[in-house]
């Protein structure tokens, strides 16, 4: 979804786990800068490896369109030709957001055939992700008609015993009877009014519900069906609002409470991250860890298990409008949005992730009214079909990451590199993004160890034309009537700023160098950059053949805000021949009786 955010709602923050710290020390990728701009990377093709995390996968909410003409068809779906375009090209093995109207489904209360064709096109989806070996996320929301306080699909449920029971029966049907692969997410922004017209305790009873009838068929079935919540604008939001500040007031940590209070599920915590920053999961808040590594605390404080999944089940490419060019004509840049910002959740502590969204929306039929989808559509026509941006390729490189990855480093703020392998293949996925509003990202990522007067501060520049001057180098730092400690974070966000300007325009060169090495391959190369945003082919820019001794070195001059995928696939050794033995020689036969042979044969 695309929020409306404050200023506060730019000040989130992380910093790397201790786990992750450690791997640090043993990354055996090491890519670093050479002098000026370029890059190196070394990889021993034959060091240890992790098995990739899921994370990495091409996960994504298969929302779209908002309005079909097909009335069965579930509206905030997106149409069936996307559909199984993914499913052709990337398929359904990931965690697959499905939102799941009970409004909807509603409507059609007179008319049971119409009923069970929604129920059926609900289903069908569901069926292909689990019959791939994907998770559906089903995403409960919109109050039935007649159960809620008030006439509107985002009110509070006020007939619990009701809406339990349809609740209760949808699980039964599809998790207990025909086994789908599913989790059990309750409500989407229930933070926000233009998603739930309720209180706290209107929500709480909504969880209750949900969770309740999960472990009383897990009771009576003997299977597991994860519910999860609560689908936040953002990590510390809640109800009437809140500020990274106050970090305890959020929906998260109240809901972490109620649930140990009333002895319910809670089997994933999700939440909602749309930003340009990549490395927004790794903003500090003013415990001196991050989002995160806090949630987790708070899960361990009240007797869950600290492991308990933790996703951002909506993010995007945004800053703060429905229409965005680097969404649609130029979505190359969101492109290489994508794999930054997963790389960097991962290094956060993350354990999934699910991209908004698979189609773009429109608010009527008229006119599509916000292009955060994977694809676009013209809804002049009434059987419009999609067509895939740039932002599609990047996805199809991530599903042709192989199942192990090398443990890696990188010390730049722009590019980034992704290496995995498997049985025949070495992979490497290399990205360029730069952060138009890295200038305040980076103050945001330190505000929280400010105290409150350099705080106020900090925020008063931010807000005004004062940080455009001081960023020019139009007015002075250190003649700023502030502590040293913000005159260095306003001075470290000048160097960030003049690094991407200049990278905004220029290529970095990348030199990769292969250790351990052998053998013939096929080497090919696929790329987005600039040089196209929509309807792009996925096939390589370059392909040729390899071979290896020991060693093999690449180099690539990385366009601005550009993704390539480099597939080097060895090729089979060729069959070995046995050599032919020689047939053994016949014995002479004695002269007389050849001569005699010969006159037999004469006669």
């Amino acid at each position: 979804m695309n929020k409306t955010k404050d200023t506060f709602k730019k000040l989130k923050f992380s910093i790397l786990t201790y786990s992750l710290a450690f791997c640090l020390l043993t990354f055996t990728f090491n890519c670093f800068a050479q002098q000026g701009d370029d890059l190196e990377c070394v990889l021993d093709v034959t060091a240890n490896t992790i098995p990739t995390p899921k994370i990495f996968k091409p996960n994504i909410d298969l929302s779209g369109r908002g309005s079909h003409y097909e009335n069965t068809w579930p509206q905030s779906l997106a149409a069936k030709e996307t559909l199984e375009a993914w499913q052709r090209d990337i398929g359904f093995n990931g965690l697959y957001r499905l939102q799941y109207s009970l409004w909807d489904i509603s409507q059609f209360s007179e008319d049971q055939a119409a009923k069970d064709k929604t129920l059926a096109n609900y289903e069908s989806v569901i069926k292909s992700v689990s019959a791939a070996g994907g998770v559906v996320i089903l995403n409960i929301f919109g109050t039935p008609v007649g159960l809620g306080k008030i006439r509107d699909k985002n009110s509070a449920p006020v007939n619990l015993t009701a809406f339990k029971e349809l609740i209760k029966s949808t699980m039964k049907d599809l998790s207990c009877d025909k086994k789908y692969n599913i989790w059990y997410e309750v409500w989407n922004a229930p933070d926000l009014e233009n998603f739930f017209l309720g209180r706290q305790q209107d929500y709480f009873n909504l969880y209750r519900l949900v969770s309740e009838s999960a472990k009383e068929l897990e009771a009576q079935y003997k299977i597991r069906i994860p519910v999860g919540a609560p689908s936040t604008s953002s990590w510390f939001s809640h109800l009437g609002g809140n500020t990274i500040f106050t970090p305890e007031a959020s929906l998260i940590y109240k809901l972490i409470k109620f649930c140990y209070q009333n002895h319910l599920n809670l089997n994933f915590i999700s939440w909602h991250g749309f930003s340009t920053d990549p490395k927004i999961e790794k903003e500090n808040t003013i415990y001196n860890k991050n989002s995160v590594g806090l949630v987790r605390d708070w899960l361990s404080y009240f007797s869950f298990d600290r492991d308990t999944p933790l996703i951002v089940d909506e993010w995007n490419y945004d800053r703060d409008a429905n229409l965005l060019p680097e969404r649609k004509g130029k979505s190359y840049i969101t492109a290489s949005y994508i794999p930054a910002r997963i790389k960097n959740m991962y290094e956060a502590g993350l354990d999934n992730q699910v991209y908004f969204c698979l189609e773009d929306f429109q608010g009527n039929k008229e006119r599509v009214t916000r292009n955060v989808g994977v694809f676009y559509f013209d809804a002049r026509h009434a059987q419009h079909k999609g067509q895939p941006k740039a932002i599609y390729n990047a996805f199809r490189m991530l599903k042709e990451l192989g199942p192990d990855m090398f443990l890696f480093k990188l010390n730049d703020d722009f590019a980034g590199v992704l290496a995995t392998k498997s049985e025949d293949k070495i992979i490497l996925l290399i990205y360029n993004y730069i952060d138009p509003e890295i200038v305040k990202d980076s103050l945001a990522a330190n505000i929280s160890g400010l105290n409150p007067a350099e705080r106020k501060f900090l925020l008063s520049v931010i807000r005004s034309d004062q940080l455009t001057r001081i960023m020019a180098q139009h007015e002075d730092v250190n003649l700023l009537p502030t502590t040293n400690k913000v005159k260095s974070l306003l001075k470290n966000a000048q160097e960030l700023s003049d690094k991407a300007e200049r990278f905004k325009s220029v290529k970095r060169n990348i030199k990769i160098s292969l250790k351990n090495i052998k053998g013939d391959y096929s080497y090919s190369r696929f790329t987005v950059d600039a040089s196209c945003g929509l309807n792009c082919d996925f096939k390589p820019a370059l392909e040729k053949a390899i071979s290896a001794q020991d060693a093999y070195q690449d180099e690539l001059a990385l366009n601005p805000y550009s993704v390539n995928l480099i597939i080097l696939k060895k090729k089979p050794e060729p069959p070995k021949v046995e050599p032919v033995q020689p047939e053994p020689p016949k014995p002479e036969q004695p002269k007389g009786d050849a001569t005699k042979d010969t006159n037999a044969a004469a006669k």
